[in-house]
């Protein structure tokens, strides 16, 4: 990612943290990449309860109004504020510390006590590592031994 588009994203969390925090809503994540029909502004946002719908065209509405307003923008874009949905994705260290006492899924690159993949409610993030409750126990999973990590909704045995 170049510095630019760096600086874009981290200047659309800034600019849009009032406007969620005053809709009881979280930022998760901030994209801004190409895609097929072109530049795309990805919003992920999170609320207790659940984001609707409504909470996200809301959201889109005034937020593309802040950005227009208050943004120079090198290239047009076209803006997507979703929730996370359920099997969401944990790609960043912030994740992990949002979702605490959520059920997830871990794949590790390494096998950990023989195993490699996890099921278990998140117990925190700290110092680079992940805790996990397993099977009545909490595992110490490092974040760069993780290939892979989501929420995890389905009514599975823990492995």
């Amino acid at each position: 990612m170049d510095e630019w588009t760096e600086r874009f994203i981290a200047d659309v969390e800034v600019l849009a943290q009032p406007l969620l925090k005053s809709e009881g809503i979280t930022l998760i994540d901030v994209e801004y990449r190409r895609e097929h029909s072109g530049w795309t502004l990805r919003l992920i946002v999170d609320k207790d309860g659940g984001v609707t719908l409504g909470d996200c065209a809301d959201v889109s509405k005034q937020l593309g109004d802040i950005l227009d307003a208050k943004m120079d923008v090198r290239r047009p874009y076209h803006m997507e504020v979703s929730s996370p949905g359920l099997d969401r994705p944990l790609t960043k260290p912030k994740h992990f510390v949002h979702f605490e006492g959520r059920q997830v899924f871990i794949m590790t690159d390494s096998p950990i006590e023989g195993k490699r993949n996890f099921r278990g409610v998140l117990k925190g993030f700290s110092d680079g590592v992940v805790k996990v409750a397993v099977e009545k126990r909490t595992l110490a999973i490092s974040y760069e031994n993780i290939v892979k990590a989501r929420l995890d909704y389905h009514d599975r045995p823990a492995s």
